[in-house]
């Protein structure tokens, strides 16, 4: 049998099974101390999330809302399945203006959205007289005629009517006005059921555009 192997180092001196070789002020420190991360990832997730619905709510309730166009009563200017951004906030530092395109509540279903261009503003009178649209005002008593270049031929419609409106009323039409449901069949729309004017149109890519729908004011 041989024997077993010695060590070189008087037994003396050799440490023992009970004592540990000096570390350094780290490695002694309790691993307590340095607990694991433990669900990071998912709590990044939660933070981002209340973060981007502290920032996109406020935007979406009171500043931009996306529409989608459906109905023929717009043409050529909007067409169905467009997709436009809707500017909620100017109309609270401004009036809107002739000639502007709106989004508004539907004043017999206030649940129901269209989409419209302004025509008569608050205090007008304003005439139908087959294709033409007179307006009546403080400033033209005798009234002007509207330039609608917006209104192609093929969809011009005959219309005979006066109606003087009210002083937070806006007489609204579609530029297809062979195919419109507007304020020549239901009346003018109140200042409070605009809700804005598309600022931006997204979709289709082909018609990207800001502004959609913008013509200067003829007079």
């Amino acid at each position: 049998m041989n024997p077993e192997p010695q060590s070189d180092i008087p037994a003396s001196t050799e440490p023992s099974a009970r004592q540990s070789a000096p570390q350094s002020p780290f490695e002694s420190a309790p691993k307590d101390n340095y607990p694991e991360k433990k669900g990071s990832f998912l709590g990044d997730i939660v933070k981002f999330a209340i973060i981007a619905i502290i920032i996109v709510l406020p935007i979406r309730l009171f500043i931009a809302q996306p529409y989608i166009v459906s109905g023929a009563s717009m043409e050529p200017t909007f067409e169905t399945g467009q997709y436009v951004l809707v500017d909620e906030l100017s109309y609270h530092f401004s009036q809107p203006e002739r000639g502007q395109v709106v989004i508004f509540k539907y004043p017999k279903d206030t649940s129901v959205s269209f989409i419209k261009r302004i025509i008569g503003l608050p205090g007008e009178t304003v005439v139908l007289s087959g294709t033409s649209v007179t307006i009546k005002n403080s400033a033209h008593p005798d009234g002007f005629t509207l330039n609608e270049p917006y209104v192609a031929p093929e969809n011009q419609s005959e219309n005979y009517m006066t109606v003087t409106l009210g002083p937070n009323e806006y007489w609204v039409m579609g530029d297809n006005r062979r195919e419109s449901s507007d304020s020549r069949s239901w009346g003018p729309v109140p200042a409070n059921d605009i809700i804005g004017t598309p600022f931006v149109r997204l979709y289709p890519l082909t018609v990207i555009s800001a502004f959609p729908g913008i013509y200067p004011e003829p007079n």
